[in-house]
């Protein structure tokens, strides 16, 4: 018998950007990171692309690519994020693809995904077809090469999805052992019934398809699946080997050992899982146990022998089919005790009410200036892939067969993204977990919220109220919210946003900034906005300012653009108001420039307030309207002074009474916490600054650390781990740079000394990439002081080089 393994992983996360700024804001639970996209990627994507293979000492020995000896999915929109927010990892996961082609026979290990993870079989044909067509065309626009097999999102499946992937020319898909109906041999008359899982997980089958078509399916093993998933098989790189092998039975012909699982499960959901399965593979290679392979290689060499049934509207984590996307069918996450998730079902028939009743509009609107909208919407990929001025212009001579003028740009670029935030808000995520008010379900919510607001600008039609009045019988668990009608109003109606909204963002600052950078570039981007043409004036008076000015604020999505002026008053601190209103001519603005200015200039703030009421009318902003993350900027740039007073405050603190602390310490007495916040956060703000700063200072670190061991200080460890890993690799890469600078070298152990004194957990990850990279650069230098420093790092990185 000739073995195969193959391991699939189906790397994934929701689209999380503002559906208005297109940008992920700060997401607090995501902590030490700015958001739990940035947080995955620290602890599973970019960690499976440089695994730790460990020696016996458990040390690290080898760093490998896991991507280049497994078969993967990643999903398209975090493809995208990965691609601006993440580029080295990016990079690493389509060089595996290309890579792989060697090790596999030609074949590619990645795999395409339907675009935005929408259930399938819950959706209408039309978007099935433009879901599929969208994964193939990114699949190809990152990998170069047309997908071989396509994931289906939480492998639900129906005869149409099938029929729409092999019509894409899609040759495979991996389904959960489950979903097999019937199977019988290719030529054979009678079916054999398959019990719950029992299907021959071993061999492809082939799915005949009421159009004539065909599509090959891959089941994977259920069993190891799930010990892998949700079981602790993980722990144990050896023993996660020892159970893939175990897998096989002597049946005397070729064997798929195949496991398909989410890909954070490597490194996320279980910590070192990457090293884990790093580690299987290579020891299953080397001891010849099993061949390597991916699903289209084995496919090549194997096709089918048997043909396969399945059984329609199934998924893998579902027991009821896919009712968990749209019923209370009693799977769930694990929420508390008496929740139920009825509200799945009203979410989605709002939803399908609203999908329903937009696509009339769009039709009907779209279709004067593109023929067919419906191919225009499909072809649409083009342009969410490349938004350059060019070739969005390209996209709409293709579709309208003439160069459209401004307006009709506007309109066709707003009923597209109309359909693009449709899609969106079918998210699978929306519904997967316990609670209507959650992130995810929020998250769909703000989708369908920008689909509204499109149709109101580009249609002429309010659906807000109707939309409302459905989402009520979507019924939270928590009675603050009451149900999702009252969700949508207070956290997706509120963040609603207009131009002059992101003109008030610009405003205010620009207000704050010691230099805007407007006035040598002329242009402020704002997520997925740009301000333009821009003039600002400051007037200062003590600790209060008045700024006026005026800017171009154009979406770089939809190209709609507004010209506004503003004036911006700052009390001092974070007391700010904001008029903003649409620019008329020059005469007008310099009139109210002139004014505004002789007001504040005599200290007439009431007249100066009269004034803005009187050009801008009644309506203000503050620091509430700015964007999540710039807000967060500002106010803690507005706190700096005071945190600077306590700081000093605390810092006499520390200098008068450090010995009586250190005293009471060492005879057992717990300190007063008058006391001892004030010296924590002293010796975590000392501690932190020369972490930061970018200069290496291991002698005043040693000193910290001494202090910091003497009073038992409890440190942020997340927080300080990360910057002891940033400064660590701000030196390798110096190191890296000129590796033969011996006295960098040994700055950099005596930092891993003394960080090793401080109840803090440095990321070493980058550091010890850079020190692989390193040794094989340097591989040729002969013993000495430099071998010896060299040896004398890798022990401080936990690497041993042989």
């Amino acid at each position: 018998m000739t073995r195969y393994l193959c391991i699939h992983g189906h790397f994934y996360q929701p689209p999380r950007e503002n559906p208005w700024l297109e940008a992920i804001e700060q997401q607090d639970s995501a902590y030490p990171f700015h958001d739990w996209n940035e947080r995955i990627a620290a602890e599973c994507y970019r960690p499976n692309g440089a695994a730790r293979i460990l020696d016996e000492d458990r040390r690290i020995s080898r760093i490998v690519n896991n991507y280049t000896h497994t078969s993967f999915n990643f999903g398209p929109t975090l493809l995208s994020w990965l691609e601006r927010c993440d580029a080295e990892t990016y990079r690493t996961i389509l060089a595996a693809d290309a890579s792989s082609r060697e090790r596999f026979s030609g074949h590619g290990a990645a795999l395409a995904q339907a675009y935005n993870h929408i259930i399938l079989p819950l959706a209408n044909r039309r978007d099935k077809r433009t879901q599929v067509r969208w994964g193939i065309a990114d699949f190809v626009h990152r990998f170069g090469r047309p997908p071989e097999g396509l994931w289906l999102p939480e492998t639900a499946v129906d005869l149409e999805s099938l029929e729409e992937l092999a019509e894409a020319g899609i040759a495979f898909t991996i389904l959960a052992p489950h979903q097999a109906s019937q199977v019988r041999k290719i030529g054979a008359s009678d079916w054999l019934k398959i019990e719950g899982a029992a299907v021959d997980t071993k061999q492809p089958y082939r799915c005949n398809l009421p159009s004539g078509r065909s599509i090959a399916l891959f089941f994977y093993d259920g069993v190891i699946a799930n010990e892998v998933a949700f079981r602790n098989l993980l722990e144990d790189g050896e023993a996660f080997a020892t159970r893939l092998t175990g897998g096989f039975t002597e049946n005397g012909g070729p064997a798929l050992v195949h496991v398909a699982t989410d890909g954070e499960t490597y490194g996320h959901h279980h910590r070192f899982g990457e090293m884990a399965l790093a580690y299987a593979l290579d020891k299953i290679e080397s001891r010849g146990q099993a061949r390597l392979t991916i699903y289209a290689e084995f496919l090549e060499k194997f096709p089918p022998t048997h043909e396969v049934e399945i059984r329609e509207d199934t998924s893998w984590s579902c027991a009821h089919g896919v009712d968990r996307w749209r019923a209370d069918c009693g799977c769930h996450s694990g929420g508390q005790a008496g929740w139920t998730q009825a509200w799945r079902g009203p979410l989605r028939e709002a939803l399908d009410w609203l999908r329903d009743t937009l696509e009339p509009l769009f039709e009907t609107h779209l279709a004067p200036l593109c023929p067919d909208p419906w191919g225009a919407r499909n072809a649409y990929i083009q342009v969410i892939l490349d938004r350059t001025p060019e070739r969005i212009r390209a996209f709409m001579r293709e579709q309208a067969g003439r160069d459209l003028v401004p307006e009709e740009a506007i309109k066709t670029l707003r009923l597209l993204e109309l359909q693009r935030h449709a899609l969106l808000m079918y998210t699978s995520c929306g519904w997967f977990f316990d609670e209507v008010s959650g992130i995810e379900t929020t998250q769909i919510l703000a989708y369908a919220g920008r689909a509204i607001q499109l149709a109101e600008e580009v249609c002429d039609v309010s659906l807000e109220e109707a939309f409302r009045s459905r989402l009520e019988g979507a019924k939270s668990n928590l009675s603050r919210w009451g149900n999702a009608s009252r969700v949508y109003v207070e956290k997706v109606q509120r963040s609603r946003i207009y131009l002059d909204r992101v003109a008030a963002h610009h405003a205010i600052v620009a207000s704050l900034d010691p230099v805007c950078p407007d006035e040598n570039s002329h242009r402020h981007d704002i997520g997925c906005y740009a301000a333009e043409d821009c003039k600002i004036d400051r007037f200062p008076s003590g600790r209060m300012q008045l700024t006026v000015g005026h800017a171009r604020i154009r979406s770089k999505i939809t190209w709609n653009e507004q010209e506004f002026s503003f004036a911006v008053l700052n009390f001092g601190g974070h007391n700010i108001t904001a008029g903003v209103g649409p620019y008329q001519h020059r005469e007008d603005f310099t009139g109210l420039r002139q004014a505004l200015r002789e007001d504040f200039e005599k200290s007439d703030l009431p007249a100066v307030i009269r004034q803005m009421d009187r050009h801008f009318g009644s309506r203000t902003y503050n620091l509430w309207h700015l964007f999540k993350d710039e807000q967060r900027r500002v106010v803690q740039q507005l706190m700096a002074q005071t945190l600077a007073e306590i700081e000093e405050s605390f810092g006499s603190i520390y200098a008068n009474h450090f010995p009586l602390m250190r005293f009471l310490n060492e005879i057992g007495v717990p300190i007063p916490k008058p006391l001892a916040i004030p010296v924590e956060l002293v010796l975590i703000g000392q501690v932190r600054h020369l972490l930061e700063t970018g200069q290496s200072r291991p002698n005043q670190l040693q000193s910290l650390a001494a202090e910091i061991e003497k009073l038992d200080i409890t440190l942020d460890e997340p927080m300080l781990g990360l910057a002891a890993g940033r400064q660590l690799v701000k030196q390798m890469e110096k190191l890296a740079r000129t590796p033969q600078n011996l006295a960098l070298m040994l700055t950099v152990i005596e930092t891993l000394e003394v960080l090793k004194n401080l109840p803090i957990h440095p990321d070493l990850w980058r550091a010890q990439n850079l020190y692989w990279k390193i040794h094989r650069e340097e591989s040729g230098q002969p013993e000495g002081e430099w071998r010896d420093a060299f040896q004398r790092l890798g022990d401080c990185l936990q690497m041993r080089i042989v």
